[in-house]
């Protein structure tokens, strides 16, 4: 409950510091997040990935066609940003195919439906 002599700003504190934060900042956010919830998932953060307690191919999958939509839908909004966030990406999918006891064809892999075929 909020208290009736706060004005509308100092109620939503953090709703005015989100609306305050550049649409670029926000989508590379969220593309870092998915990177990283995705090098976990493979198991990239182990010292042996195979070993990984957190490796979960089925869930990198789907964090990296997360990003791979994301990235492609906002590239042109990146600005500087497109190229890390893209090589970002590319590296995770290599991982995946990397990781994966039957690795798809090129063309096949998470996210490849909109970033193309990853060598």
């Amino acid at each position: 409950m909020t208290d009736p002599t706060e004005t509308p700003d100092e109620a939503t504190p953090q709703l005015r510091e989100l609306a305050d934060i550049p649409a670029v900042e926000v989508i590379t956010r969220a593309a870092v997040m998915l990177m990283s919830a995705a090098a976990e998932k493979i198991g990239l953060s182990a010292e042996d990935p195979d070993d990984s307690p957190h490796r979960d191919l089925d869930e990198a999958r789907r964090l990296i066609t997360a990003l791979a939509g994301l990235v492609t839908a906002s590239a042109e909004y990146l600005g500087p940003h497109a190229g890390p966030v893209r090589d970002g990406l590319k590296s995770l999918q290599l991982a995946f195919r990397e990781a994966s006891a039957a690795p798809e064809e090129p063309g096949k892999g998470p996210g490849e439906k909109y970033t193309g075929p990853v060598w």
